[in-house]
Order: C-alpha cells, then structure tokens, then sequence
C-alpha cells in the first residue's frame, strides 16, 4: 500500500469515525440467520433465545421446523445456518456423514452438562418393577405392547426401533408409537391420570421432570449411552457460515445454556402457554446478566455496541 492510499484510508476511517458511520458488523447477505427447530420444546426455548437477541442486534432470525435428517439435508444445501439441538451420542448417526464430509460443522457445547435421554416410566409402574429395559418385555400386556416415541425421524425413535428389529431384551413384539413431543405427553399425561402403565422417550432439561413422577430406565447404555444417555447438546453450523458472517458467528459461538436456564424457559411455553418469542423475552428480562457473556465481542448488525443496542431492545 502507498503512502498516498495510507492517508485517504485513514482520513476515510477518520470521518466516518466523527460522522458516527460505524463499519458494518456483518456483510448484507448476513443480516437473515437461519435457525431450525426440531419441534423439541428445549430447543424452541433456545433457539427463541438467541432469535430474540439477534433481533435486537438488528439482524432477521428465521426459524424453521424440521425433523432432524432434513435440517442436517438443508445445512449441506446451506437452505439452514444454525442448529442448536444436536444431542450426542444419540444424534451421532444423523449427523455423521455431514461431519465427515464437512458440510457441517461442530462449533462447541451449548449445553454441557446436566442433559440426559433414555426410556421413562411413571413412578407408580417404576414402583411395580419396571426398572430396566430387561424389565419392559414383562410388562407387554399392561403396556399394549407399545413403546411411545416422538416425531418420526427422531433419532430417538430410531434407537427404539433398533432394539425392536433386533429383538433386544426381547422387544420384538412391541410397536413403536410416533408422533410429536406433544403428542408423546398427552399419551402420558393420559395414562398418568388413568394410573396405566406407559414406556416412552424421557429427557432432561424439560419440565414433564416437575409435572409428572417419572423415574428413567437402566439398562439402555448400549443404546442411548452410559448414565441414563447422559448428553451434551452441540451447535451444529453450516460449513462456511460463521466465516462468511462472522459477528453473528461469533455470538452463536458465545452461546452456552445451562438446565435451570432451559427448565425455566420451557415451563413458560408448556405451562403457561406462552409462544417460544414471549417465553425467551421475558426470560431476557427477567435475567439481563447472561446477556454479558453471550455479547462479549459482538456488535449490531452495522457495527454498534452489541450489548447496549440489546438492553434497549428489551427495554432494559
């Protein structure tokens, strides 16, 4: 570089600095980020969370719902930037040979702890004896001979249909039943008020821990993986993006949730009826100090104080 281009930049940069012009925080073809959302309740609440905040940093989130297989498809495709709900080991399959060919990336632990998925009973069928995924068979006519699973393609459901196809602990005859989240817990709730026994897909963060009795099954470390399919949730990004948008790169980057955070914002979708956006901006409100860690680093979408431009969105 000249001495003379040296100089035009530098007063270039000098008046945009006292004309309050600030350089963009990302390119254009940036400012829509484009989020899915599997249908699980955590990863609405999530995934509304940093849409919320995105909105105040000036970007337009768009979130869309797709199962599992189609958002890792729609990633490659780069129809998908964001994923915040990849559960491992469970997922491992799903996303495998996205990883391999590096379509997709993993960009570090959202969750890192606290998170688990395996097979769940109610209290009072876990109290007759069905503690174990051995145990299961036993109960055949009780249960229907069904297993209650959520949306098909759920890499949950898959690992129930495995242990069905392979006659594991002698499941052969039973049926997996799917449908959705909701779905699945309306089964429950139903049998729970009924007192009829019922095996189906449990996971933690999520509040059916607070609103029914349950108790998870042993015996599904091969399936699910060791301590009741102990997990942690990764966020999954198409290869490519947070290069290409790097200040909304780095603050999903930045990301980092906890259990109490999740089970909080999940009790205002699914007891009180609040829509994922109401349910994250009050939580943002209410608990304006994780807004500090999550913006560290990251400015608007044209380059102004990140943090700042949040806080006044909320009316904080």
């Amino acid at each position: 570089m000249t001495r003379g281009v040296k100089i035009f930049v530098a007063a270039a940069l000098a008046l945009g600095a006292t004309s309050g012009t600030a350089l963009a925080g990302d390119p254009e073809a940036c400012k829509t980020v484009k989020f899915s959302d599997v249908g699980w309740t955590d990863i609405t609440a999530t995934t509304a969370i940093a849409s919320r905040i995105l909105v105040g940093l000036g970007y337009t989130p768009k979130t869309t719902v797709l199962s599992v297989p189609v958002t890792y498809a729609s990633m490659k495709s780069k129809d998908i930037d964001v994923f915040l709900g990849n559960w491992q080991p469970s997922m491992e399959n799903d996303r495998k040979a996205y990883i391999e060919d590096k379509s997709v990336i993993e960009t570090g632990a959202n969750l890192p702890e606290g998170a688990k998925y395996t097979l769940a009973v109610p209290q009072y069928t876990y109290d007759k004896g069905l503690h174990d995924f051995g145990d299961i068979t036993k109960f055949k006519d009780s249960l229907k001979g069904k297993i209650y699973g959520i949306e098909p393609g759920n890499d949950g459901n898959r690992l129930v249909q495995s242990l069905i196809d392979g006659n594991k602990d002698n499941l052969k005859d039973f049926k997996l039943v799917e449908s959705s989240e909701q779905g699945m817990l309306a089964e429950v709730q139903g049998a729970v008020a009924r007192k009829e026994d019922i095996v189906f897909l449990g996971w933690a963060p999520h509040p059916m821990n607070v609103n029914f009795k349950i108790q998870y099954l042993t015996g599904g470390d091969d399936t699910f993986g060791p301590n009741f399919g102990s997990a942690i949730v990764y966020t999954n990004e198409r290869a490519g993006w947070a290069g290409e948008c790097p200040n909304a790169g780095k603050f999903v980057g930045n990301l980092k949730f906890n259990v109490d955070l999740e089970n909080t914002v999940m009790n205002y979708i699914t007891g009180d009826g609040m829509e994922g956006p109401a349910a994250a901006e009050k939580y943002l409100k209410a608990n304006p100090g994780v807004l500090d860690a999550w913006l560290a680093g990251v400015t608007t979408f044209d380059g102004q104080p990140g943090l700042a431009a949040v806080k006044k969105s909320l009316g904080l």
